[in-house]
Formats: C-alpha cells, structure tokens, sequence
C-alpha cells in the first residue's frame, strides 16, 4: 500500500519535471511554424534546431531519471546546457519558442543542488541567454515580436524583464516537486524503520523472557553439577542427592522452556492490541480499538491475536495511514474481528502479501474465513470471522 503509494508520487513527479519538456515542444513547434511561414527562419536551420532538441530530450530523460534515484549526472547536465544554448540559438532565439529550451534546461539542473548554487545557475542562465534573446529581437527572428524604430527599446527591455523574470523563477518550480517526493521517500523509510523496530523490540522480549524462566535454573545446574563431581569420589549419597536436584531443575527448566515457547506461539489477544496500539501511534498512526465488555473465547483469541499483528505490520510497511481502527465482537455463534485504516491501495486481495495467506490459512483451521479489500472512501478493511460452536456464558 504505502510502496505503491510511493510509485504513484515517482510518476506524477517525473511526468511533471517532463511536462517542462512537453511544453518546450510545443512552443518550438508553433514558433517555427509561424516562423517558416514568415520567411523569418529557413528550412536548414530549423531542422538544424529540431534535430538539437531531440538530443536536448534525451539528455533530459537521463537528467530525470538520475535525479528521482538520488543522483546529480554533472556531464549530463553541462551536455543538455549546452544543447540548449544551441538550439536557442539555432532556433531565432524567440523568447516563447526556441529561447524557451535554456529555461527548460534550468528548471533540472537547479534540482537537488544548494540554494546557492541554485541562484547563481539562474543568474547564471539570464546571464548568458537574455543577450541572444535581444540579438533575436533586433534581428526581428521573433515572430511575437515585430520591432520598428519606435518600439525598439520597448522590446529589448520587454525581452530582458522576461529572461530576468523567467531565470528567477524556474530554478524553483520542480525543486520543489522533488522535494515533496523525497518528504514522501523519507516517510515510507520511516515507516519500514518503525517496523523493524517493533520486531527487534519483540526478539528483545522474547530474549530477556526466556534469560529470566531458564537462565536461574541452568545457572543452578552449572553450580550442582560441578559440585556433584567434586562430592563423587568422597560422598557418593551426596553426589546422587546433588545429581537428583539436577535432574529435577533440568526438568522445571525444560517446562518452563515449553511454556514460554507456547505462550509465544499461543499469543494473548489483550497484550498484542496493547503493543500493536502503541507501535501504530508511535508511527503516527492515530489508532482506536472498539472492544466488546466480554472477554473474546480462548478458542479464537490466539489466532485473532495473529491477525492484529499482521495487519499491523501491513499498516506500518505497506500503507500510508495516519488512522486505523480496530473492532473485535462476539456473540453466541461468531466472532469478528475488523481492522479497517485509510491507507488504501487499490490492488487485488491475493497481492497484498504472503502474509494475509497464512492468516488465512490459520483462520480456516478454526473454521473461520478472512477478507482483505478496499472498502471505498481510501479505506482498507481485514475482516476475520471465527464460528463459536460453544454457548458463550453471560
């Protein structure tokens, strides 16, 4: 869920970083067009041009596809400058046409450096472009612009106000799409962080369980079996009475080894809605359990306890939730349990994980079926329900 959710974010970024390049296309197209109509501009040179912004967009393409995988193609970037430049001005230089391209240009190469730099490569740009739009102006090549002695100065300083304005402005335009997807890539991080949290917080308390049941007895057997062979060749009655209270604390070790490997196999349905409650808010996940007023039957409880944590997990890992709530009732015939979060992906049950499998799996040994869908509104609903052939007592 939240994966997709990031592979959404990745195309409308990048489908709007190529959108700059989409509308470079179309003013070139239609400056030529008027331009060839015109006389102002001659075959050669315009597919000259084209020809250029063809080897522009490839560069472009590259530029993208470097910058959403975190990296910054410097000789790319000086390649597709300069192209740029040069299709300027192949082109006329019309400052909404040909004179378009350098901007474009800018618009990538100012991604993903610092403010800084940023600023000086859109001083940098009006620097170099805004002389060749007024060149293209004065060589009347711009078919926008239809400059007689009169209105000379009016369109030089008119060309010079739009490169100021645009270089000024476009080092900011994608930056900040990049920016809002890379807040997207640190959340799902985050997210895949805090779920490995909570497992190696689990191994954590499964470890220091089974070092305070059994470390006290094995540490006593070490001290009674080193004490039984020292009594061996002395005291054979209290060597064997050692050996008997060895035996006795391997055996207690041994059952509370089992029993501690049961309760963990056998999970308590209370305790995994107390940890997956603050697990979810500890991501920020706003989560509310609904809980009936009777305990939910032993006979269902372990395996609704499965069920919370894995679509917990799936809450954490594979959505982008900031709600999930949990609702388990019962009555004399069934009990359900439903968790439902705002983290929607819409994708079919069967791909949601291996893991919902198994749950199904440990669901219809009890009888009871499990259903994963989208419910609509950007919700997403796990549904299990287990039938209770006993009478639940009032």
């Amino acid at each position: 869920m939240m994966a997709e959710g990031l592979d959404r974010a990745r195309k409308v970024v990048r489908w709007t970083l190529n959108g700059t390049l989409i509308l470079v296309w179309f003013l070139a197209a239609v400056t030529t067009a008027a331009a060839l109509g015109l006389g102002i501009l001659t075959w050669p040179r315009a597919l000259l041009a084209v020809a250029g912004l063809i080897a522009f967009s490839v560069f472009f393409f590259r530029i993208t596809g470097a910058l959403l995988a975190h990296r910054y193609p410097v000789r790319d970037v000086v390649a597709a400058g300069a192209l740029s430049l040069g299709v300027m001005i192949l082109g006329g230089s019309q400052m909404t046409g040909w004179g378009f391209v350098p901007l474009a240009w800018l618009s990538l190469a100012a991604i993903a450096v610092p403010r800084r730099v940023a600023v000086l490569l859109g001083v940098g740009t009006a620097a170099v472009v805004t002389p060749f739009g007024v060149l293209g102006a004065l060589a009347n090549t711009d078919p926008s612009l239809s400059l007689d002695t009169s209105t000379t100065v009016g369109g030089v300083v008119g060309v010079i106000f739009y490169y100021l304005l645009m270089c000024s402005i476009f080092p900011w335009t994608n930056r900040l799409w990049v920016w809002i997807y890379r807040l997207a890539e640190e959340a799902h991080a985050g997210r895949e962080a805090q779920a490995r949290l909570a497992v190696a917080e689990e191994r954590l308390r499964f470890a220091r369980d089974l070092h305070d049941l059994v470390g006290h007895q094995l540490s006593a057997i070490a001290v009674k079996s080193e004490l039984a062979v020292r009594l061996a060749g002395a005291d054979t009655d209290a060597a064997r009475d050692e050996m008997t209270e060895v035996r006795g604390l391997a055996r207690t070790a041994l059952r509370e080894l089992r029993e501690t490997v049961r309760g963990y196999r056998r999970l308590d349905l209370d305790a995994e809605l107390t940890t997956v409650r603050g697990v979810l808010e500890a991501a920020g996940v706003t989560c509310r359990l609904h809980l009936p007023h009777r305990e939910v039957p032993e006979e269902v409880a372990p395996v609704f306890a499965w069920v919370v944590r894995e679509a917990a997990t799936n809450v954490l890992r594979h959505s982008s939730a900031s709600r999930c709530d949990i609702t388990v009732r019962h009555s004399d015939e069934e009990a359900v349990l439903e968790v439902r979060n705002n983290g929607v992906a819409r994708r079919a049950v069967e791909d949601v994980g291996s893991g919902l499998a198994g749950l199904g799996e440990r669901m219809a040994a009890v009888g009871g079926t499990l259903e994963a869908r989208p419910a609509g509104s950007g919700e997403f609903v796990l549904r299990a329900v287990a039938p209770l052939p006993v009478e639940i007592g009032t």
